[in-house]
């Protein structure tokens, strides 16, 4: 496993693949997002760059505040940066929340088909889809069932599968797993995990658990506090299946909570 300080003595700070990476899948150059241009408030995100690629997974740490949410709305395009360009050659991505957001008066099946049916695929697909989709986040046979009747964990299943329904090859995750129990989470890392390989996605994932980011992601990125930029990466390369208690992620756990430390604590000043 490696690391590296991504910082520079020029404002531009750029989060960069390795030379021999596949082609980008979201490219953010310069980006500046202010919220309230007011004397002496600091932009949320201040000329940051970013290249993730194709097939990526990315995760995201840095203090409450700092900017990851917001980074995530700007590359779902639910809204604009002040300045700088971002660029997301597939064109479409598909967002997942802390809550799962699901229609409570709908079943696990009609909150997918309504995916569906955004997403402009046929109404002859629409059984054979949701089938589909419940099978790849082990749901089978429970697509009538009322929101009420899942548990936590099997809310965000159907919320994974209703964002994969939205046929995009992005999938961008803020904090999705925070609200459920360890256990839980635990098998809906793993869960994750197969999901991205089987279906071939780019993900980038918002966290706070910095053990979370070491036993999910490619690539681990800290965000300063505001203005939020990229301080430090971290290239994961941990042999074997990762698990949240293996040494390994453990001792690199260790070392980005120290990171991330220091900028809560500058944070908080």
């Amino acid at each position: 496993m490696t690391n590296q300080t991504v910082t520079s003595a020029t404002p531009h700070v750029v989060a960069d693949l390795p030379p021999d990476t596949t082609p980008a899948a979201v490219t953010l150059e310069r980006v500046t997002k202010v919220f309230n241009d007011a004397a002496g408030v600091p932009p949320v995100l201040q000329d940051l760059s970013l290249r993730v690629g194709a097939g990526e997974f990315v995760c995201l740490l840095g203090a409450s505040g700092c900017g990851k949410s917001t980074l995530l709305n700007l590359v779902a395009g639910l809204d604009s940066p002040t300045t700088g360009q971002i660029e997301v050659p597939g064109g479409k991505t598909a967002l997942m929340f802390q809550e799962s957001a699901l229609f409570p008066w709908l079943t696990a099946g009609k909150n997918i088909e309504l995916a569906l049916r955004l997403s402009g695929v046929p109404r002859t697909e629409w059984k054979a889809e949701i089938a589909r989709l419940l099978d790849l986040v082990h749901l089978s046979g429970q697509e009538n069932k009322r929101i009420h009747e899942l548990s936590g964990g099997m809310r965000q299943r159907v919320a994974l599968a209703r964002a994969l329904a939205q046929r995009a090859r992005i999938l961008l995750m803020d904090e999705p797993f925070a609200a459920l129990d360890a256990i839980t989470r635990d098998v809906l890392h793993e869960e994750l995990h197969r999901i991205w390989r089987e279906a071939d996605l780019t993900v980038i994932f918002v966290t706070h658990n910095v053990r979370e980011a070491v036993r999910l992601g490619q690539r681990v990125l800290l965000m300063s506090s505001r203005p939020g930029m990229f301080v430090r990466q971290w290239q994961i390369d941990i042999e074997g299946p990762r698990r949240i208690e293996s040494p390994a992620v453990s001792a690199l756990s260790a070392e980005i909570t120290e990171d991330l430390r220091r900028e809560i604590r500058r944070h908080g000043r």
